[in-house]
This record gives structure tokens, sequence and C-alpha cells, in this order.
């Protein structure tokens, strides 16, 4: 016997024989929802609101200096979504978070404390000389990957971009670079080599799809030489700085030679102008001296001579040969006497 559904809904709702055959009536909606007002019903809608962002969780935040890739389905989105919140629907759409800031790569030997996040370390390179002596090449590299390109980055390397691009890539270049060296010379071209090692680089980033990947800085840090070469290199040193102490010598004893050449020269330049001088003067003495001019001096003379004796009658008076100046000698202790003159 089949069931009449309306006639089971007719009852249920209390509809009874007063409604018409075959017509279709909802049921009535539960007392706390119809009783219980328009605010109960908000408070139910955000409970579960809140159960399905706490089981599903669908949104993420963006922290600065990161990026996120939007997967819908498994195609990457080619916009990055920026710093900040965003919304996106679970089960359908998922969030890669990836850091952008710049990081830092070391290739040395240093051991210590686990390595801060972004910063990495790895084996010095190994790599041979152009005479294929064994080299070590201590650097540290910093990079960064450009928010705009992350997703075509991820979505072709992988998370683990950093291992298919960087440490091959700078491996490759120390080796090419050092390859064309001699051990002995690498210490001295050191800024030449760090300048060809960044443009190697350069190029080597350049050659990936997209160039999702910016360098920064590449920092030589350090050239681990053979102890043969190392030898070496010092015995050269020993001799270069022995050749230049030696010139130094040299060029020291030719500089005071060429001083005394000097002072000697002008010694005699001196005594030359000074004779020379003396004879103008003697010269121009002489042509002064006239007759009247030294019967002038003789009277001026004679003059003080008298003027001398009238203040001390005691003098004692030496007259020089010829008479021309007399030499007046004043002695008091001796007994008073006069003045005599020949």
């Amino acid at each position: 016997m089949a069931v009449d559904m309306n006639d089971y809904f007719n009852k249920k709702n209390g509809g009874g024989e007063n409604k018409p055959k075959g017509e279709f009536v909802p049921p009535k909606m539960p007392e706390f929802l119809t009783n219980g007002s328009n605010k109960m019903t908000a408070i139910y809608v955000v409970i579960a609101a809140i159960v399905v962002m706490a089981l599903f969780r669908p949104f993420v935040i963006i922290n600065s200096g990161e990026a996120g890739i939007l997967v819908t389905l498994g195609k990457y989105e080619k916009q990055p979504l920026h710093p900040g919140f965003h919304f996106f629907m679970p089960m359908i759409q998922k969030v890669i978070v990836v850091d952008t800031k710049v990081r830092v790569m070391h290739y040395n030997n240093e051991e210590g404390t686990p390595d801060a996040k972004g910063v990495r370390r790895s084996a010095p390179i190994q790599v041979l000389d152009t005479r294929g002596l064994p080299v070590e090449v201590e650097l540290t590299m910093q990079y960064s990957l450009i928010p705009e390109k992350a997703s075509d980055a991820i979505a072709s390397l992988g998370l683990n971009w950093e291992d298919k691009t960087i440490n091959p890539n700078v491996r490759d270049v120390v080796r090419s670079v050092i390859g064309n060296f001699k051990a002995e010379e690498l210490p001295v071209k050191r800024d030449a080599i760090a300048v060809l090692i960044t443009q190697g680089m350069q190029k080597a980033m350049e050659k990936i799809k997209n160039q999702p990947i910016a360098i920064s800085s590449i920092q030589l840090r350090g050239i681990v030489l053979p102890e043969k070469v190392k030898e070496q290199i010092e015995r050269v040193q020993i001799a270069n700085q022995e050749a230049e102490r030696t010139k130094y010598e040299v060029e020291r004893a030719k500089q005071e030679a060429q001083k005394a050449a000097e002072i000697a020269k002008g010694n005699s330049e001196a005594r030359i102008i000074e004779a020379k001088g003396q004879a103008q003067a003697n010269d121009l003495i002489g042509k002064s001296l006239t007759t009247n001019l030294v019967k002038m001096k003789q009277i001026e003379a004679q003059a003080k001579f008298n003027d001398a004796l009238k203040e001390n009658k005691d003098a004692k008076v030496f007259l020089t040969p010829g008479g021309a100046m007399p030499s007046i000698w004043m002695d008091m202790k001796e007994p008073k006497q006069g003045a005599t003159t020949k």
C-alpha cells in the first residue's frame, strides 16, 4: 500500500481534514529559531563561521619580507600575494609563503652555532689553478628571490630553488675564474678575481628562466693555497724585500753624496762671491783715498789726540809708523808724567 507523503506532513503539522488533499505543507521551524529572535540567529551563524574558520583556516597572513603564491587546483597564479591578510578557498586553493628577504650563503670551514634563518653554510669551493694545483676559495654571497617572479621560480624549481641555482652555479663560476690564474697570482689579483666571479654569477642568473633571483653582493673572504706555493711566495717576498732595502740604501747614499756635493759647491761659490765682494770693497776704498782725504783724516785724529791730552796728561801715546793715526793708551797707576811725542 502506497503512503501519501503529503498526508503524513499534513498530519505532522496539525493540518487535519481542513487542508486540501495533495497540497504540500513545509515543516515548521524549530521553536528556538522562531521564538529566539534574530539575535540568537546571528549568534549561531557567528559560532558556525568560527568553527569553519578553525577547521579549514581559509585565510593567510603574509608578513613583510614574504610573498604568497596562490595555487588553484594545481595552477600557480603569477600575481603574488603581498604582505597583509588574504582569504582563499580551502580544498580548492592553497597559499605557499616564500621568503623574499636577502639570504646569505657562506662557503667556509667555520663551525659553530646552527645557522640563523636565511643564513646557510657550505664547504669551501675546491678548485684547480691553471697548472692543476689545488686551491680552496672562501666567499660569502648575498641574494634574494624577486617577489614578482617568485611564482615562476617555485613552479619551475620547487621550494629548494637555492640548491638548484645558487650552489651549483657559484661553484662552476669560481672554478672557471680560478682556472685562468696561477696559484701565486691569486693573492695579488684578489680584487680582480672577485669582480670576475660577480660578473660570472650575474650572467649565470640571467640564464635562469624569467630571472627570478637578484644577487646583492659577493665577497671573496679567503684563498687557501698549497703549502709549497705558500713557501715559494714567502721566498719571493723575502727576496723582493731585500732588493727593495738594497735599492733604498743605494738611493740614500746617492742622495747624501749629491747633498754633500751641493754643499761643497755652495760653499765654494759663497767664498768666491765673498772674495769678489771684498775685492770690490777694497777697490772702492782705494779709489776713495785721495791725498786730501788722508790729510783731513790726520787733522781729525790730531784734534782728538789734543782733546785727550787736555783731560788726562798721564796718558801714554804711541804713534804708528807713518804718523797717520796715533793710538792712545791711558794708565792711571803709573806716576804722572807728561805726554811725549816722537
